[in-house]
């Protein structure tokens, strides 16, 4: 098949897809959809710092360079 009939047959079958079944998962809500709803996002701000943290702690594992001609010694 030419590359145009497959690409309009796969637009075809985007579009035909119905909008309320792309947005609905049976009706049933997940826990992050019912934490939103409820309106307990005060701890929001904590987490997020102790996030960061933990990904500034990945920071030490980084390799120091090689001693190369591109990277000179530290004096002693």
């Amino acid at each position: 098949m030419p590359k145009r009939m497959i690409l309009a047959l796969i637009a075809i079958a985007a579009i035909s897809t119905p909008v309320h079944a792309q947005n609905e998962r049976g009706g049933v809500q997940t826990e992050t959809q019912d934490r939103i709803a409820s309106g307990q996002n005060g701890m929001d701000l904590i987490w997020n710092f102790v996030g960061l943290i933990g990904l500034l702690g990945l920071l030490g594992f980084r390799q120091d360079h090689a001693e190369d001609s591109y990277h000179p010694a530290a004096l002693e």
